[in-house]
């Protein structure tokens, strides 16, 4: 089939990634996890309007960095007597953490259940602010003229494993059998995740968002969910004067470059006609991966839904 957009299959499985790594990533992402971890989260169970007579649903409030308050759904199974193992949901961008009942079907089967509201998205989650430079078109380009600290998606990566780390440590869950899952921007957060949190068993990312940006503007890609790329340098830098400057700053928040930290096991899902998030971008990431993975390819799909993805994956979050 014809990649007029992109590059051929054979070519994906050995790119290596175009936007540059910033020479102290490691040591940013190190400073992040610090602060994430001497941050008080101030856990808040509330039960939900919704219930069962097979789950307890909770509305799960924990403070992240900059004092956010984060709301997450929470499923446990009732009467459970032991530890069992636990999923973590992400949504797509300008999303939400979703109706109750998709969840319900890992609970039947043993699982507690964590869905999170990305902070300034479509959910119950603070957004606290605070960042100079321009806020309009989107979270990627949040606290690009402000210090690299200031990244808003930063923030959303560390509220991904924060919460990781409160779901391994609620009294009934093994905290060595946690899986984490999501499609688009939440296959990137899955995978944002599981490199802030290698103690994390399985991650199953579906046409993952948030990497490879300079590749994405190179193929002239920069529309739909890369779109504010593009707004940015025609109002902010439109001779391009300050673009190695950028796309090196946007390396930050690149999960390519997060990607060798992951030690879970990894089954991944690409459409090679997307042109939401270009496949070379995913596989940028994907290629980095050094832990067990594995990746199912749909030649004619884009980015919708991909038939039998799901029971894959739930089959997949069963063998931990």
């Amino acid at each position: 089939m014809p990649l007029l957009f992109d590059m051929p299959y054979e070519e994906l499985k050995d790119y290596q990634g175009t936007n540059p790594r910033p020479d102290d990533f490691d040591q940013y992402w190190d400073e992040a996890l610090a602060e994430m971890h001497s941050t008080n989260p101030q856990v808040e169970l509330i039960p939900a309007e919704f219930q069962t007579d097979f789950a307890e649903c909770f509305h799960l409030y924990f403070t992240g960095v900059g004092g956010a308050r984060i709301h997450n759904q929470l499923l446990k199974p009732k009467n459970q007597t032991k530890p069992g193992p636990a999923i973590l949901y992400f949504h797509g961008y300008s999303m939400n953490s979703g109706d109750w009942i998709d969840k319900l079907g890992y609970v039947a089967a043993g699982f507690s259940v964590a869905s999170l509201d990305c902070r300034g998205q479509g959910g119950l989650s603070e957004d606290v602010g605070g960042v100079k430079g321009t806020t309009f078109g989107g979270h990627i380009i949040r606290g690009l003229d402000d210090d690299p600290k200031n990244l808003f998606y930063r923030s959303i990566f560390l509220d991904t494993a924060q919460l990781a780390k409160i779901v391994m440590e609620l009294p009934l869950v093994d905290k060595k059998r946690v899986g984490v899952t999501g499609g688009s921007q939440g296959g990137g957060l899955t995978l944002a995740c599981a490199s802030l949190v290698p103690e994390t068993n399985r991650a199953a990312p579906l046409y993952p968002f948030l990497s490879d940006y300079r590749r994405v503007w190179d193929i002239d890609m920069d529309v739909d969910a890369y779109a504010e790329l593009r707004e940015w340098f025609r109002r902010f830098d439109p001779l391009h004067q300050r673009e190695d400057e950028i796309f090196a700053k946007l390396g930050y928040i690149d999960i390519q470059h997060l990607a060798p930290r992951i030690q879970a096991k990894v089954l991944m899902f690409a459409g090679l006609m997307d042109t939401i998030c270009p496949p070379s971008t995913q596989f940028a990431a994907y290629n980095e991966i050094t832990a067990s993975k594995s990746v199912d390819i749909y030649p004619d799909y884009a980015h919708d839904a991909l038939p039998g993805a799901r029971d894959k994956i739930f089959q997949f979050m069963l063998k931990m």
